[in-house]
């Protein structure tokens, strides 16, 4: 009798040089994949980012996750600055670096323009008007990237943008160890001193809300809502604000948009479908829809509230205007210190001291007054706070009340 075997079929291909096979079931990401030799995708899409790469290889070589098992891919475009030239000299360092422990697997750099138009400064970035257009022009960035470099053997693919300042060295596995579909950290920036030192930076990832969904009934069907401005107010939990520095930094928050600074997403995700639409998508794009559109296809997206990555500081146009007037001021205290010193100069020279010689002089002033016989006076000044003059019996003039 032939008993079939239970196990799964694999094709033989062992005499076809030129042909691979890849049992996906094995890629799906687990939560210690740095044990298990599971490769991540690195993505990061770049536009002049030139002056922020030496900070982000910096990162780059103090990732605790093996080395050997991350795949690079760089997706350069609408750039002004020499982000091409600057990012192949600092691989280049990094893959020749006499420690082999250093060296990342295979790196893929793609060009590709978008048409993005709208300029790389915070308040062009973050102004209301250029949300949606310039939402969708990144996820038809991100979507381009991913599909062109993803490989059959990666588990997970994980996107970072360039200009974060303050990151784990374990991130990946940090973040890996939650087991989850799609995971972000909480992500805050420093400030000055003078507006209050730090702030929440990504107010993308965040629970939806009934008052979101009631707003999003009100929009045309190619709006895209966009968090953290008073044209649209949703009531969301954000995940930014929920953060205690001192909180546990495994506790979970179950979200539905998420931001882009940081995301390790398994490979499966996108691989099913998944992606970042580049249209309103129950009114959201980008990262945000791509929150959404994964919970509706039932895979987990959470948040971690108090564990932190810190973005760069980049001054908004109020903050340039208010640094302006702030250098104007400190110019104008040196020149009024200068004034003070010459006039303290001029009253120390025009002006003598007779402080030390009146306490000589009163004596003789007052040698002629019996002194024992001086007694205090007790003086009642109650009321004369509330004082007022009155008007006089006949006078036509109003006098104004006085109130010292």
């Amino acid at each position: 009798m032939f008993i079939p075997s239970l196990s799964q079929y694999s094709p033989e291909f062992s005499k076809n040089t030129n042909v691979q096979y890849f049992d996906l079931a094995n890629y799906k990401g687990s939560a210690d994949g740095w044990q298990r030799e599971e490769r991540v995708l690195f993505c990061v899409p770049l536009r002049d980012a030139e002056a922020h790469l030496p900070m982000f290889f910096g990162h780059m070589k103090n990732l605790t996750y093996p080395h050997n098992l991350i795949d690079l891919a760089f997706l350069v475009s609408d750039s002004s600055d020499d982000t091409m030239g600057a990012l192949v000299k600092h691989l280049q360092l990094l893959q020749n670096d006499p420690d082999p422990s250093m060296h990342f697997g295979e790196i893929e750099i793609f060009e590709k323009d978008f048409g993005q138009v709208i300029g790389q400064g915070f308040s062009d970035r973050h102004g209301f008007a250029a949300q949606g257009p310039r939402r969708k022009l990144m996820a038809r960035a991100r979507n381009w990237l991913w599909t062109v470099a993803v490989k059959p053997y990666h588990s997970f693919i994980y996107w970072r943008d360039a200009d974060v300042e303050t990151v784990p060295q374990t991130i990946l596995e940090d973040l890996m160890h939650h087991d989850k579909d799609v995971i972000v950290p909480n992500v805050w920036r420093p400030l000055p001193d003078w507006l209050g030192n730090q702030q929440p930076y990504d107010l993308n990832s965040w629970q939806e809300s009934d008052g979101g969904l009631q707003l999003a009934e009100t929009l045309d069907e190619d709006a895209c809502i966009v968090e953290g401005y008073v044209e649209y107010q949703t009531w969301r939990p954000h995940l930014a604000y929920l953060r205690d520095p001192y909180g546990d930094p495994e506790v979970e928050m179950e979200l539905d948009g998420i931001g882009g600074v940081s995301i390790l997403t398994k490979a499966q995700v996108f691989r099913s479908g998944s992606h970042f639409p580049a249209f309103s998508f129950e009114k959201h794009a980008e990262t945000e829809a791509f929150g959404k559109l994964s919970r509706r296809m039932g895979y987990s997206v959470v948040g971690l509230p108090h564990y932190v990555i810190w973005h760069i500081y980049e001054p908004s146009s109020d903050d340039l205007k208010h640094m302006e007037w702030m250098a104007l001021e400190e110019v104008r205290q040196k020149e009024e210190a200068k004034i003070k010193k010459v006039y303290d100069k001029v009253w120390d020279v025009a002006f003598d001291d007779v402080q030390k010689d009146w306490l000589k002089q009163k004596l003789s002033y007052l040698k002629n007054t019996d002194l024992s016989n001086m007694r205090d006076i007790d003086v009642d000044w109650s009321g004369m706070d509330d004082w007022k003059i009155k008007e006089k019996t006949g006078t036509k003039k109003q006098l104004a009340d006085f109130v010292p």
